[in-house]
């Protein structure tokens, strides 16, 4: 029996993996839950899931948990996220809190010996070289839960990464690929209606600006050990395709199937097993029109800002992603326009690298991310007031 921790249970990637979880009853059990604001609904999935510890973001909302007589050990704030994931019983953790609240938990959980499965993107855009170097010396894997990198995962199956030309990551191109409307225009209820996948709230704007896509990169950059001018994008509006593979000789190698997240979180669940799933199947028999089209960097510069802020390195990455993550706050609050999150974004990165923030003097430490992430949460207060 598989103990699993989920970071982030309440959110998309967390009810989702609860779902897998729950078809296999005699493989896997709940041991750990973490939740921000829906205490309700951690409340229902600890009555279902009976979890043996549990941490909630503030302490405030431990009185507002109905436990339905379970008796789970209660922690709050990152100290109690930490000890949820390094339990010594745990197994694997399931890394699905956003933005950068996941990547202190994520790092500890990975020192003490936890395979991670991991959802969290920006963990490894902001401190790529130290989750991976932690998963080394304890000698664990990073099981990537996006479908683009689990595919990879599975295409490099039995392949030698010195004979790989280049990585293809495909993208939806998101609510606007077709659009030519003035991105000033752009609601938040119209960046949210994604058009193939089911999300949460900040993944899907990300992949309405294309700055997931650029997350990606870099990830796929730390995961499969490849420079970002390895790592190619190309619009895929279907999804059908999650990613692909070119070898040397021009050999492409691509995974299919439908766009469903439950099954990238089976795959990483029982890795290196394979077992059936209940799921819905891609039809070969149906009349496919697979469409491919190279991404529009002009119109959507986040992607452009990745491979730059990939291609700097360092503490460059980290500044990217805590300036999305605020950005895009401020777009769903309406305190910004959507034309203003890859404008806000780029602010950033400018004054960070200008400002000599990134130095040789400055090694690139847990700290010095924890630094970046500071100054840019006080340059971006600026932007937006």
């Amino acid at each position: 029996m598989k103990q699993i921790a989920i970071l982030g249970s309440t959110g998309s990637i967390g009810v989702q993996s609860l779902d897998v979880i729950a078809q296999f009853p005699d493989r896997f059990s709940v041991h750990g839950m973490t939740a921000h604001t829906q205490i309700e609904m951690l409340g229902e999935q600890i009555t279902r899931f009976q979890p043996k510890t549990v941490a909630v973001a503030e302490e405030h909302n431990v009185s507002r948990l109905s436990l339905n007589g379970q008796t789970p050990e209660i922690y709050t704030g990152v100290e109690g996220l930490t000890a949820v994931v390094t339990h010594p019983d745990v197994d694997l953790v399931i890394s699905a809190l956003p933005g950068s609240a996941g990547l202190l938990p994520t790092l500890r959980a990975l020192e003490a010996g936890k395979t991670v499965a991991l959802a969290n993107k920006e963990i490894l855009v902001m401190a790529g070289e130290l989750v991976m170097g932690a998963a080394k010396r304890s000698g664990v894997d990073i099981l990537p839960l996006d479908s683009e990198h689990c595919a990879v995962h599975q295409c490099l199956a039995g392949q030698d990464i010195a004979r790989v030309q280049r990585i293809i990551l495909t993208a939806s191109g998101g609510p606007f690929l077709s659009s030519d409307r003035d991105f000033s225009t752009v609601r938040p209820e119209d960046a949210l209606a994604h058009p193939t996948w089911n999300m949460g709230r900040k993944v899907t704007i990300d992949s309405a600006t294309l700055m997931n896509k650029g997350f990606e990169v870099i990830e796929a950059h730390w995961l499969f050990g490849l420079p970002v001018s390895q790592i190619d994008v190309v619009i895929h509006p279907q999804s059908i395709i999650h990613s692909m593979v070119e070898m040397v000789d021009g050999s492409i190698i691509a995974q299919l199937g439908v766009p469903d997240m439950r099954l990238p979180i089976q795959y990483a669940l029982t890795y290196p097993e394979r077992m059936p799933a209940s799921w819905p199947r891609f039809d070969l028999t149906r009349a496919w029109d697979l469409n491919f089209q190279p991404p529009d960097h002009e119109r959507f510069p986040c992607l452009r800002l990745a491979y730059e802020a990939g291609r700097i390195g360092l503490t460059t990455p980290a500044v990217l992603s805590t300036a999305d993550e605020l950005a895009v706050d401020a777009f769903l609050d309406s305190r910004i326009d959507f034309s203003d999150i890859p404008a806000m974004i780029s602010g950033a990165v400018k004054a960070h690298v200008t400002q000599e923030f990134q130095t040789g003097s400055d090694p690139y430490t847990l700290e010095s991310i924890v630094r970046a992430d500071l100054w840019t949460r006080e340059y971006c207060s600026r932007y937006t007031r």
